[in-house]
């Protein structure tokens, strides 16, 4: 088969080396793809949101799986548009990502608490608010217990969330959101959360609406500094197996979390073909949904998929073709972890376009994911996002899985160039 995939990032690069393994996988084309993907696939250059040239270039090279990297072109609806007649031209082929509509999951904060109530999924209690009822919300605030959490409803480049440790603080990020447009149209509305203490985890699952098939777990470490200190990022790295996700809790996760929200989908008539991206806090032992994604994560993608045995091609066919409950989903053995390496002042203000050094692949046998990088006009690897290189190992432990990320992070260099190197610290 001939996949197209969608996406530029340490995720997708992740994406194409499991496709490529796949012996149904004849022709990978990825756009716009990174230098990583050039290795192994035909970059092209398409604007993720141009869909009439992206349903042109799969009529042109008889494309018959598209795989969504990015939560972008699913909330503006790519889904809808290549399975539909555009222009007299029809594209008949499998998409991995669900409908605008299935889309707001991710889309929209409110929506998916709505969701979440609806069919009983344990969530944060919660309220949201607009402008319109901008004082009422002020007066929510004073009156709620800390921390506090305020999310923008919409789309916000994964910064559209601040946990509130005073009143005063979760006001004035109030007023930022909404009457100051921080977010633009994504913080118009704005869902004010309780704070759920606990350990924060990420269940993976690929659904066609009915059945389902979990292909992962992981554990993501989001701030800057050791210790878990510091500002948020993307994520620092992470790593799988979790160990306290066995099997009792993950029956409950399954039970109480997974199951309601794929019944909820068929019950309510979602077109879902593609993952969902559950991130869950477990609050001594019980599983709570934070939020849903409706794409794999970032750098999760890089731990969960290398540990997934199963073929990802075939398990795109079986979501399509009804089978997806029959299909045996297999993990390689060992322990699996990521250390992203980052640009100096990341996740603040960072410069781009520092030379890239990076050891003999055959050196080693860990996995190189580009994240943020490009070639510079004399065919130089430079860095050209905050977060740059991800490093996935397996070993026997976390912890050694971790030493042996960090031993080639070691013989990586760039100007600035900063990682993590406690990830995996509790186990």
């Amino acid at each position: 088969m001939n996949i197209l995939l969608l996406g530029s990032g340490g995720r997708e690069h992740a994406m194409a080396w499991k496709m490529t393994q796949s012996h149904h996988c004849d022709k990978l084309f990825i756009a716009p793809g990174n230098p990583g993907t050039a290795l192994i696939g035909t970059n092209v250059i398409i604007a993720l949101t141009d869909f009439e040239a992206i349903q042109n270039f799969c009529l042109e090279q008889n494309i018959d799986i598209v795989v969504v990297g990015p939560e972008e072109p699913l909330v503006k609806g790519i889904t809808d548009f290549l399975t539909a007649t555009n222009n007299n031209k029809k594209w008949n082929g499998i998409v991995v990502g669900p409908s605008a509509n299935a889309a707001q999951l991710e889309g929209s904060k409110a929506f998916s608490k709505a969701f979440m109530k609806r069919h009983q999924i344990p969530t944060a209690g919660y309220a949201e608010f607009t402008l319109n009822n901008f004082e009422e919300g002020k007066k929510y605030i004073a009156q709620h217990s800390l921390p506090v959490v305020l999310k923008a409803d919409g789309l916000a480049a994964g910064k559209g969330v601040v946990i509130s440790e005073t009143h005063d603080e979760a006001l004035q990020v109030f007023e930022s959101m909404i009457v100051d447009k921080q977010f633009g149209e994504a913080s118009s509305k704005v869902v004010i959360e309780e704070f759920l203490k606990g350990i924060e985890v990420s269940v993976f699952v690929l659904t066609n609406g009915k059945d389902y098939q979990i292909i992962g777990h992981a554990k993501d470490y989001k701030r800057i500094g050791e210790g878990d200190t510091g500002l948020n990022t993307g994520g620092m790295g992470c790593v799988t197996p979790v160990p306290f996700m066995d099997e009792l809790f993950m029956q409950k996760v399954e039970s109480k979390i997974i199951q309601p929200t794929v019944d909820g989908l068929e019950k309510e008539n979602f077109i879902y073909n593609g993952f969902i991206f559950f991130g869950l806090m477990n609050c001594n032992g019980e599983p709570y949904v934070i939020e849903y994604n409706c794409r794999l994560g970032d750098p999760e993608t890089e731990v969960v998929l290398p540990r997934l045995e199963t073929d990802l091609v075939s398990l795109f066919a079986a979501m399509d073709n009804g089978t997806l409950a029959d299909t045996n989903i297999t993990f390689h053995e060992g322990s699996f972890a990521t250390v992203m390496a980052v640009s100096g002042g990341y996740p603040q203000d960072y410069e781009k376009n520092k030379i890239i050094h990076l050891p003999d692949a055959k050196t080693n046998d860990s996995l190189i994911f580009h994240a943020g990088t490009k070639q510079n006009e004399a065919g130089e690897l430079v860095t050209n996002g905050g977060r740059v290189l991800a490093v996935t190992s397996q070993s026997d432990t976390i912890t050694l899985a971790v030493e042996k990320s960090k031993a080639v992070l070691e013989k990586i260099s760039f100007e600035g160039m900063y990682y993590r190197r406690d990830i995996g610290w509790e186990f």
